[in-house]
């Protein structure tokens, strides 16, 4: 079932949950700051194997949040955040024909509040946007 690109849903095919996947994003990935955030992403043509879209991972450092209910909390003010304002981005990557997977580490070492992680994450989003926008014009 193909996803209409102005839903503003996060499911099973927008998470990044391979571990192949993950680590491919780190050993071949480009990466953007948005402190307290650091996103690494690949941004490929679609094939078969992958379909065009965006897909997202979220990760929490245990050193600094030691209970899960915490690095929990933070890994769904992310999701969140991302789910609301995904949609540019998402119709970008799709109108390329291209796959872009992100993994998001939380790198701070208190709980966020809501604003900040939404501020963030915007900010993430356009800064990939641009990286996007950016790969569009050299293919062309």
């Amino acid at each position: 079932m193909a996803t209409k690109p102005n839903t503003y849903i996060l499911g099973k095919q927008q998470r990044l949950k391979s571990r192949k996947a993950i680590d491919a994003i780190f050993k071949n990935g480009q990466k953007v700051n948005a402190s307290p955030f650091k996103a690494f992403y690949t941004l490929q043509v679609a094939e078969q194997s992958n379909k065009p879209g965006l897909k997202l991972g979220v990760g929490v450092s245990k050193r600094f949040f030691k209970h899960a209910v915490d690095r929990n909390r933070v890994k769904r003010q992310i999701r969140e955040a991302w789910r609301l304002q995904k949609n540019t981005l998402q119709q970008l990557v799709t109108q390329q024909n291209q796959s872009m997977q992100v993994f998001v580490i939380f790198t701070g070492n208190e709980l966020p509040i809501t604003p900040l992680v939404q501020e963030k994450v915007a900010t993430l989003l356009n800064k990939l946007l641009h990286e996007a926008g950016k790969n569009l014009t050299k293919t062309t």
